[in-house]
């Protein structure tokens, strides 16, 4: 439950300003594989309500299945809040959809690029013929064909780079090196 209201007396402008401020918290915590992004930049956080009960209800979903990382974030969401003086969190796992890439934000990516991994290269969702209603919208919805991005080297800006391993330092990157600055580094891959 929140601290500073009791539910009944919440108008919907404060259940607004609430669900904001709790946005705002969340994105202080960084993902504990990558510091230097945030959970919500990095597009792990899908939903934030506050219940009628007065509880935080947190949806998550994991950047892959199996993510072992997923407890640490738990933790630390409700740590957060808790520390905000928020009394009940109820964190909600959904892995479908399955998270993606194009969730992250521009302001994530860039502060990989800042932090020496390059972002991802491409969008992976097709919703270009998105459209409302039932099954045709998610017809329209569609992976694309894995083709091989043109990564730029975070450190010097080359589109001149090779690709040295399929995985780096974590499952969700490939090790990618500068044909021009000779730097290694890691790319977030698309997915």
């Amino acid at each position: 439950m929140i601290a500073a209201a009791a539910p009944a007396a919440r108008s919907a402008a404060a259940l607004s300003s609430a669900v904001a401020q709790i946005w705002a918290w969340l994105g202080a915590v960084p993902d504990p594989e990558i510091p230097v992004i945030s959970i919500v930049d990095l597009g792990i956080v899908r939903d934030v309500r506050v219940a009628a009960d007065g509880a935080c209800d947190i949806t998550i979903t994991p950047t892959y299945s199996g993510c072992p990382a997923m407890q640490v974030i738990a933790d630390a969401i409700t740590d957060a809040l808790h520390a905000h003086g928020v009394v009940q969190v109820r964190l909600h796992n959904q892995i479908s959809p399955a998270w993606t890439t194009d969730w992250m934000s521009e302001a994530g990516k860039a502060a990989l690029k800042g932090y020496g991994i390059a972002p991802p290269a491409q969008q992976v969702i097709d919703i270009s013929g998105l459209r409302a209603g039932g099954r045709a919208a998610a017809a329209a919805v569609s992976r694309r064909a894995a083709l091989a991005p043109t990564v730029a080297c975070p450190h010097c800006g080359s589109q001149h780079t090779e690709i040295t391993s399929q995985f780096g330092s974590t499952p969700c990157k490939a090790l990618y090196k500068c044909l021009d600055c000779r730097e290694p580094f890691d790319y977030f891959k698309c997915h």
